[in-house]
């Protein structure tokens, strides 16, 4: 169950009902599987975006849900310290906690409906790893990271760091509160999250009750997509069914809308899901490995950069963190 959860939510802001006499509903464009992996150290990641062209996600690029996963004492791991340039990576934590370092000072403690937004810009070194406490006992981990690409002008401004705790996200309720809505960033029907981003975007938490309908409305400059971290429901007025682990790539109008099955699996209480949406940057992507930039040439100049030093410094005093292949903490 996620963190963040009210205990009454007809006492949160409504989103009003949709004017389905004057607005488009977005259709279905692709319903994709995301295939499982392994992120980092070797925790367990679904690859959501697999499958989908960049044009259809833009201005997202990559995106894994990072569990859900009940670690037993020594499983919990993390990424090595690794570089970025070009893009901003976001890490939302749902349940358990992840401690994040970079090498421009940023970082802190992310648990439990916490987000850090950190913008990499003209590159970064980074770790993020579990915390003693999780490694040793062991415990719940579940969280997304996604990446959100820079214009070209801005990818090579100076990296930054937002730190966005859990009760800074914006709280709404469905006309009939069916449905409870994180706001992290952007906005949604007059109604802004914390998070402060580059290129205009929507990222929301919905945990929708079982037998519930969402409509939200959804600008129309702006692209469209829906996964669902766990449960089942149906997408649409012809409620295609959709499941754990899928994406959809709706297409142009003003509204969506998402169903959540009367019954759920056992463990899952509600239909979760996370919408994404954002205004198109329509430039060229080229993204390889952990650099997002517009041309190959760049993309050489990146990884010349990172082993020359020139993407920042490893600290001299490092968060505790663990090693590929042992469980002793460093």
């Amino acid at each position: 169950m996620p963190a963040v959860s009210v205990d009454n939510i007809l006492a949160l802001p409504r989103i009003s009902q949709i004017d389905k006499g004057m607005l488009k509903e977005r259709q279905i464009k692709s319903l994709t599987n995301a295939p499982s992996g392994y992120e980092g150290e070797g925790f367990p990641v679904r690859r959501a975006f697999a499958g989908v062209t960049m044009a259809e996600l833009d201005p997202f690029v990559h995106m894994d849900q990072m569990g859900e996963v009940e670690y037993a004492p020594g499983e919990a791991k993390g990424t090595p310290w690794h570089p970025h340039r070009g893009f901003e990576t976001v890490t939302y934590i749902i349940d358990g906690t992840f401690i994040h370092q970079d090498s421009n000072g940023g970082g802190g403690t992310i648990t439990n409906g916490d987000t850090q937004w950190m913008t990499a810009g003209a590159g970064i070194l980074h770790i993020e790893a579990p915390p003693e406490h999780l490694v040793l006992a062991g415990g719940l981990f579940h969280g997304i990271q996604l990446w959100v690409n820079l214009p070209a002008a801005n990818k090579f401004n100076p990296p930054a760091y937002q730190d966005i705790r859990a009760q800074e996200a914006a709280l709404l309720s469905s006309y009939d509160g069916g449905a409870l809505l994180r706001v992290i960033a952007g906005e949604l029907a007059g109604h802004k999250g914390p998070g402060s981003t580059f290129t205009p975007i929507t990222f929301v938490h919905a945990s929708i009750s079982p037998g519930a309908r969402l409509e939200l409305p959804w600008r129309n400059d702006f692209n469209s997509l829906m996964y669902v971290l766990a449960g089942r429901g149906g997408i649409g007025s012809q409620r295609r069914p959709t499941q754990t682990g899928q994406l959809t790539v709706f297409g142009n109008g003003d509204w969506i809308s998402i169903s959540a099955d009367a019954k759920q699996d056992s463990n899952t209480v509600n239909l979760e899901v996370v919408l994404l949406g954002g205004r198109p940057i329509r430039e060229k992507v080229v993204h390889y490995g952990p650099f997002v930039m517009n041309s190959e040439e760049e993309i050489v100049k990146a990884m010349e950069d990172y082993q020359a030093g020139r993407l920042g410094r490893v600290p001299a005093v490092q968060i505790p963190h663990r090693q590929v292949g042992d469980i002793e903490l460093s």
